[in-house]
């Protein structure tokens, strides 16, 4: 009857199907099984509207059964089935498009198809619908679209917030749970927070939740807050409108543990933004995240415990826990679940880190005991947090001594042979705090705890082998232990740890290096600072003829054409230099040491300068053929000059040296260095940053593989990298070089801590910062975890 041509039979025969559909699963498959789906398909396009409305309503029930749903994405009917969305269409057809549609979208596939054929815009408009079951059939369908990030970013160009806003005054549930849902996937984005922002839509989730009523809404209202407070802007208007206190104040006295666990989830994602850490700690939020820490629901404690330890980035926060926090934590410590142990050790462990107080906090709430426990504990995190706590703990002496005490070392001999490294590194590095006297040591060694010790040596971890290193170090003090690990091949797996370059190669020399060809392997980075009395740079003249670095010195005239290029020399800095000393050759001294400046002296000194220039000149060509060796064809050669480094060692040595504050010290330099190696660029931008071309040129002008630091005008990480500590050593700024991969480097410098209140006199442990010498020159960036911390700065 389907393929009958009469309208009124086909109307008749479409509403006897769409009641049988009706009655259930099997009826749905009864009617697949006899090939309804596709002759039914044609009559969604009819002309007569009774026949295309109960075609439409019959999909809008089949389309919950997957076969139905299947066969219909491959008869490519989408297109068919949004059409029936227009706005001249009846409500009821409506109704059963946008309800087969909801059904369909929960599949991937049909999403793309959804999405691809204009879905969206009429979905968004039926949303207006005076029809409730419209209403909810559409909602549903955008909620799982928005699940695709395409279609997230589609939405927010259709302005879908407010119409999604208007759905949380219905007074069905339903219909303002599917709203709020859907605003807590689509406020993972930034532009969705700043709408939902402008359209007053945070006031509209502060009243669900002071409705005691609506309690059944509030997970899912939470769920959208907790996206807006990673929103600085948004988060300030919660704040200045008093949301942000009603929100703690709900969280702490509600009594459903979801809602609790959520807050704290929502603390715990805001927190990683520091502007963000210093409001929440303004509003006393440390006072909340204590509360939860006393729940009965073990997720609310977990969630709690890692809320505190993002919160520990900020000094005041952990202060704070120093009295309220540290002792309900270590009782978490004490408890049976895994889960809560972990999370309450890794707060303990951010909180002890840097900070003596609350290392001594610890130890005074008699922590120490728990902490070994959880060392053999079945969870690697919690592990490798309770080592990290007695590593922290064991840097102050009177608590190392409480901490041996308790046996440690010989429950550090599990850790070290687990096979998760980060529990490896932790453990190694707990030895090398405990072990600082012939008893511990002893004791390690009774234990049989060398011999994973040295095992961890060929780690191919870096931390691992660093960490382990550094215990074999502490060990190796006494005669005996030194001994014993000699003959557990401790030196040759450090020796062959030691070694820079690949087993069976040689590193060629400077010379040989220079006077190869250029290649398509890395260049050679080279620092010299030495100036050109004893390599002279080629003159602009010799530049079309010099054929690379194998050029030699063959007379004094050279040397002289080098003096005078050398002394006619004009500095370009970017620190204002006077004018009379642009003159100054450029050295590793400081000469920021006054010189004369009284014309008198000045034209002294010039007349005195050219005689000893004469005198200079002529034992220069008497010794030179000495040096060369009389007679010998062979000529003398010399490492390529670098006038430009040499000229940013005069500056930063006049400019940066004599700034006392060691801080800013690193900030102008990295500002300084930034600039010299092709100035800020952004994350966004950074493939567009062609320095491999650059370097190419160079290599190519050059006719070598050996590239001087100073030539080098477009540098990416490691290139900035090593100038900055090339520069930071010239003016004695400590600092590291660290390798990483993929032509990633970095510099580490330590800067001193303010002393705690109350502990006048006592030196507080110097804290880690990253160097950010490309996307904000001169940002320092506190390294607590490297991995973690890389990944975000890199």
């Amino acid at each position: 009857m389907l393929n009958s041509p009469e309208e009124e039979i086909l109307a008749k025969a479409c509403e006897a199907i769409y009641r049988f559909a009706l009655k259930g699963e099997e009826n749905k498959a009864t009617l697949l099984e006899l090939g309804a789906v596709e002759p039914l398909t044609k009559l969604l396009t009819h002309e007569d509207k009774t026949v295309r409305r109960n075609a439409t309503m019959i999909f809008g029930i089949l389309a919950s059964n997957n076969d139905v749903k299947k066969l219909l994405r491959e008869l490519d009917v989408m297109n068919s089935i949004i059409a029936q969305l227009a706005p001249e269409e009846e409500v009821v057809i409506h109704e059963f498009a946008s309800l087969c549609l909801a059904n369909m979208s929960a599949e991937y596939t049909s999403k793309v198809q959804i999405f691809e054929n204009g879905g969206l815009e009429p979905l968004i408009r039926l949303l207006a619908s005076p029809d409730p079951d419209v209403k909810k059939n559409s909602i549903e369908c955008i909620y799982n679209l928005v699940q695709d990030f395409q279609c997230r970013t589609t939405l927010q160009e259709l302005n879908v917030v407010p119409p999604i806003l208007d759905l949380l005054k219905s007074e069905y549930p339903i219909i303002q749970l599917l709203a709020l849902k859907t605003l807590g996937v689509i406020t993972n984005d930034k532009g969705a927070r700043a709408m939902l922002r402008d359209n007053q839509g945070v006031d509209h989730l502060i009243k669900i939740l002071e409705t005691k009523e609506l309690n059944d809404l509030h997970i899912e209202a939470l769920s959208v807050i907790a996206n807006c407070l990673e929103d600085m802007d948004t988060l300030i208007l919660i704040q200045q409108t008093g949301g942000l206190k009603k929100l703690l104040s709900f969280a702490e006295n509600s009594t459903i543990p979801d809602i609790q666990k959520n807050a704290a989830k929502a603390i715990t994602k805001a927190a990683y933004d520091p502007e963000i850490r210093k409001l929440f700690h303004e509003q006393e939020v440390e006072k909340c995240l204590v509360a939860l820490l006393g729940s009965e629901n073990d997720g609310t404690k977990i969630a709690a415990s890692q809320a505190i330890s993002a919160m520990c980035e900020n000094s005041g926060s952990k202060e704070f826990f120093n009295n309220q926090g540290i002792p309900q934590l270590i009782l978490l410590l004490k408890g049976d679940n895994e889960e809560v142990r972990e999370a309450a050790s890794l707060a303990l462990a951010n909180l002890t880190t840097c900070n003596t107080a609350n290392a001594n906090a610890v130890a005074e709430a008699d922590g120490v005991d728990p902490l070994i426990n959880i060392l053999s504990s079945t969870r690697d995190g919690a592990v490798a947090n309770a080592a990290t706590v007695l590593a922290n703990l064991a840097m102050q002496e009177p608590l190392r001594v409480n901490i041996q005490n308790h046996d440690v070392v010989r429950a550090l001999i599990g850790p070290l042979r687990s096979a998760n490294t980060v529990v490896q590194s932790k453990a190694a590095l707990t030895v090398a705090a405990t072990a600082c006297d012939v008893e511990a040591r002893t004791e390690l060694r009774n234990s049989g705890g060398l011999e994973p010790l040295v095992e961890l040596l060929r780690s191919k971890n870096e931390e691992v082998r660093r960490h382990a290193s550094w215990a074999v170090m502490v060990c190796a003090n006494d005669e005996l232990m030194a001994v014993e690990l000699c003959k557990l091949g401790a030196l040759d797996i450090l020796e062959e740890v030691n070694l820079s370059i690949n087993p069976g190669t040689k590193l060629l020399p400077l010379k040989d290096l220079c006077l190869q060809e250029p290649s398509d392997q890395r260049a050679v980075l080279l620092v010299n600072s030495k100036s050109s009395d004893v390599s002279p740079p080629p003159s602009t003249e010799d530049k079309s003829s010099d054929v690379g670095y194998g050029r030699s010195i063959s007379s004094s005239s050279s040397l002289r054409r080098a003096s005078k290029e050398k002394s006619n020399y004009h500095f370009s800095t970017g620190f204002g230099s006077p004018t009379e000393e642009k003159s100054e050759p450029p050295s590793g001294r400081n000469t920021a040491v006054s010189k004369g400046t009284t014309k008198e002296k000045g034209s002294r000194k010039v007349r005195g300068k050219k005689e000893e220039e004469k005198v200079k000149e002529e034992e220069e060509a008497s010794t030179l053929p000495k040096l060369m060796g009389e007679g010998s064809p062979e000529k003398e050669w010399y490492p390529p000059f670098d006038p430009d480094f040499c000229v940013y060692v005069y500056e930063v040595t006049k400019s940066i040296f004599p700034i006392t504050n060691i801080k800013e010290q690193i900030e102008v330099l990295a500002k300084y260095v930034a600039e010299k190696m092709g100035g800020k660029i952004s994350k966004e931008k950074l493939h567009d940053f062609s320095w491999e071309l650059h370097i190419s040129e160079l290599k190519f002008q050059l006719k070598s593989n050996v590239v001087p630091i100073g030539q080098i005008k477009k540098g990416i990480f490691y290139h900035r990298a090593l100038l900055f500590k090339a520069l930071a050593d010239k003016i004695g700024i400590g600092c590291s070089l660290v390798r990483g991969e993929y032509c990633r480097a970095w510099n580490e410098v330590k800067l001193m801590n303010e002393t705690p209140k109350g502990l006048i006199g006592v030196l507080p442990p110097p804290e880690v910062y990253i160097v950010d010498l490309m996307f904000h020159p001169g940002g320092l960036m506190k390294l607590r975890s490297r991995e973690a911390d890389l990944y975000r700065y890199l």
